[in-house]
């Protein structure tokens, strides 16, 4: 049985494949066409699905799309009817698109496959969001919470999943999200949105939460954890270009110019800035407020989703909580959910956002849709392609790049940890490339976390990014405990996908200074030997000859670009940052 789940006309495209229950490839379109959160129809990633299967596209017997178009019409037509004439540019364009695309998508991917129209089958944006977490989850029985922008109409759901079903209890609708009130302090504070919400999580240590109390007059939660935005202050319902009005700031300020500099007192003026402005004390005066605002709605965010999960903690009585939707990714939330909410386990599979609809949609199909007995449990991240020895060598001949084979995998750990206490930044790129946002250990760039000039290395010559954003530290499983305040860290699933941040224990914040974050935490990733062996051998290296067994990781990509997915791709990245050494596979390649 071949089941090919899609998510595309958003954000995040995607495919995934099932064949008789088990997950066989997934990836996002943006890995294939170097476009950053790509949303087209999902071409190459259903083309690379199809061929890790081994089957053509008349052979998928049902392909699942991740929401109902229809029904997300409806909520776009009747928002627009609502909020006439302020919507009628929204109207204008999403007559375009919706006639030309979404509304058809059933047809296209019929045709594109070469299958009967009826072998298509929609899927409820958010019960895909909570089969991709329940049902290739460790457990047989949990609560089940989903959190995003907005689905058709949906913008939240609270339910519980046992064996292979599913249950929907609660739902918010649309205009009341959780995930489109940060969007707009994301717009605010000069970000993009659907792109920059982690950029605000990352600016939050560095501000106060001053402003909370105006927070909470944007949003109300009751006792049973359901919440209503006051839309006096925002206008994304009827606004093509804007999510906040007038009266938003009126009450927080101007917006902040997108290419500001950010800076405050407590973080200096970084050299790589060039020489301090004039006005300095004035801006950092002006950037301390942003931080402050940054702080305050994300505090506030966690307060709604500690609220939420609660509630569904007494409701259900269960000790297990399986989560999805694009607010599922703010990791600092996360573990403050695990702290504080009643449960015992959480599971949160790297893909939580829209891209993972995809996966959802399939498996929903498969268990809950057919019947079939869950065949499959996400315990790693590695769905993507791969490339062979023989590929990644001819791309090396034929580019004429001088490199070496280190054939001995003792070897070749043992000189990139040489390098790595060497104060050099290594591109590493191995097997699969993993299915979500985060670099786990196979399209990352790697460095010493005991330098402390490894964050400005990093961020200002090889990513090009904003210097308050944090690294991740990647551990080996079994020593997370040592260095980081995250009781039983082997046993939880969010921490092997990056999807935790937790303090870093204050013995050791002066030996992984490169990736303690101002406030003292780190969004780190256990790393298993039966998972990840070669990199996991690689951090074990690396410990034995420094005493600390992880390594400051980050995404291999430039700043605006997705992660690299081929060879090509990744040396030119190499080549285009100051990135010091390259090992693609086996192969080592290393600048003059």
């Amino acid at each position: 049985m071949n089941i090919l789940g899609i998510s595309c006309y958003y954000h995040d495209a995607a495919a995934a494949l099932l064949q008789d229950g088990q997950l066989i490839a997934a990836a996002e379109e943006e890995r294939f066409t170097r476009i950053k959160h790509d949303f087209n129809f999902p071409n190459q990633a259903i083309k690379f699905c199809l061929e890790s299967g081994g089957i053509k596209g008349e052979n998928v017997d049902y392909a699942v799309f991740y929401e109902k178009p229809f029904r997300k019409f409806d909520r776009i037509l009747m928002t627009v009817l609502q909020t006439y004439p302020q919507s009628y540019k929204v109207f204008r364009e999403s007559m375009i698109t919706w006639m030309i695309d979404k509304l058809w998508v059933g047809s296209k991917i019929a045709e594109k496959l070469g299958i009967p129209r009826d072998r298509v089958l929609y899927c409820d944006h958010h019960l895909s969001h909570a089969a991709s977490a329940f049902l290739c989850s460790p457990y047989q029985e949990a609560a089940i919470l989903t959190v995003d922008g907005v689905g058709e109409w949906v913008t939240g759901t609270w339910g519980v999943g046992r064996g292979n079903q599913i249950e929907m209890r609660k739902q918010m609708l649309f205009p009341h999200s959780l995930g489109l009130l940060y969007s707009a302090f994301t717009a605010f504070l000069g970000f993009e949105v659907n792109e920059g919400e982690y950029k605000v999580m990352g600016m939050a240590p560095y501000g106060q939460p001053r402003y909370v109390e105006k927070v909470w007059k944007l949003i109300r939660q009751e006792s049973d954890g359901s919440f209503s935005l006051d839309m006096d202050y925002f206008c994304f319902p009827h606004s093509t270009s804007r999510t906040f009005n007038g009266r938003f700031t009126q009450l927080f300020g101007e917006p902040r110019p997108p290419k500001m500099l950010f800076f405050t007192a407590a973080s200096g003026f970084p050299t790589y800035f060039g020489d301090p402005p004039a006005n300095f004390n004035e801006l950092c005066k002006l950037n301390q407020h942003y931080a402050d605002i940054a702080s305050s709605i994300q505090q506030v965010t966690e307060e709604v989703l500690l609220g939420m999960a609660r509630n569904l903690q007494r409701e259900t009585g269960l000790k297990r909580l399986c989560m999805a939707g694009g607010v599922a990714l703010n990791s600092v939330a996360n573990q403050r959910l695990m702290r504080e909410a009643g449960f015992e386990e959480l599971f949160i599979q790297p893909a939580a956002g829209d891209g993972g609809g995809a996966l959802g949609a399939a498996l929903w199909a498969d268990n809950m849709l057919l019947g079939n007995p869950r065949r499959f449990r996400m315990d790693h991240a590695y769905w993507g392609k791969a490339y062979s020895p023989s590929e990644v060598r001819d791309f090396l001949d034929k580019n004429a790049i001088p490199y070496q084979n280190i054939m001995d995998d003792d070897r070749l750990l043992d000189m990139v940890v040489e390098r790595l206490q060497q104060g050099k930044v290594i591109g590493w790129f191995q097997g699969r490339f993993e299915w979500g946002p985060r670099a786990l250990g196979n399209r990352s760039i790697l460095a010493d976390p005991r330098n402390p000039a490894m964050k400005d290395i990093v961020n200002t010559k090889i990513k090009f990014r904003e210097p308050y954003r944090p690294f991740a530290p990647s551990v080996l499983a079994e020593c997370a405990e040592r260095f980081f305040d995250l009781p039983n860290a082997i046993e939880h699933y969010p921490a092997r996908y990056m999807l935790y941040v937790v303090p870093v224990r204050p013995s050791k914040q002066s030996l992984l200074p490169a990736i303690t974050h101002v406030d003292g935490t780190g969004r780190l990733q256990t790393v298993f030997r039966d998972v990840s062996p070669r990199y996991s051998g690689l951090i074990e290296r690396f410990g034995q000859a420094t005493g600390v067994p992880a390594v400051l990781n980050t995404s291999f990509n430039l700043k605006g670009e997705p992660i690299v997915n081929t060879p090509a791709n990744a040396f030119n990245t190499f080549t285009k940052s100051e990135m010091d050494t390259l090992v693609l596979g086996n192969f080592l390649v290393e600048k003059e």
